[in-house]
């Protein structure tokens, strides 16, 4: 049976060794590399090859096409984004409160970054397929259910829990692919900052601390 250029027997008959996984993450990372700066439809598969120093071989062994490593890389993005979006702790009307939604959002924003041309083909329908535009809305109600049991614990009786979290979730995911687009220059501090105390002041009713706004 064939082996690619590492010596490494191809995936659909094996399970990945260590190199294999090697292998596998350095196309990948290349993929990424070429989508971010030719876009979905004119990366080639030649430009993912070379960016990997790899041969043709060796890709389609891991991989059919190039939609087929864009599924693997929008699949880890959107693993890692419903991981995150389960990490939002118990809201209180204080700093400590505001800090801990401040800190759910940067780590948003930091994924948003990590993942950009990902998200930012998803996000555009750049990839045609229900699948991609299901994770991308997979994506956005797991961070909403999230939000929405929080403000259900904070029960203030002036919010229904899961519209204003999808409409909290939903400006927060705009702003950023506004950002990864380049539609908007923001430095990262000032959009999770206003970010977080919007969503603070909707959840709670109140202005978020000053203190800490801006610090």
């Amino acid at each position: 049976m064939a082996t690619d250029q590492d010596g490494e027997m191809p995936t659909r008959s094996r399970e990945l060794n260590t190199r294999g996984q090697r292998t596998m993450a350095r196309l990948l990372d290349a993929g990424a590399t070429v989508f971010a700066a030719r876009g979905f439809h004119a990366a080639r598969v030649d430009d993912i090859v070379q960016a990997a120093e790899a041969s043709h071989g060796t890709f389609y062994l891991y991989f059919s096409n190039k939609e087929d490593l864009f599924r693997a890389l929008a699949a880890e993005a959107a693993d890692d984004l419903a991981r995150h979006a389960q990490t939002l702790g118990p809201l209180t009307p204080d700093e400590v409160g505001l800090e801990v939604i401040r800190h759910w959002i940067g780590g948003l924003c930091d994924l948003y970054r990590r993942h950009g041309p990902v998200i930012q083909a998803w996000t555009e329908a750049e990839v045609s397929g229900s699948e991609f535009n299901r994770l991308g809305a997979d994506v956005v109600g797991s961070y909403a259910s999230a939000l929405a049991t929080r403000i259900a614990d904070v029960d203030h009786g002036n919010l229904d829990p899961q519209l204003a979290a999808l409409a909290l979730v939903t400006m927060a995911e705009r702003l950023n692919y506004y950002e990864l687009s380049g539609q908007i220059g923001l430095p990262e501090s000032v959009a999770v900052e206003t970010l977080a105390a919007v969503t603070f002041s909707a959840v709670f009713g109140i202005p978020a601390p000053p203190a800490v706004v801006g610090a």
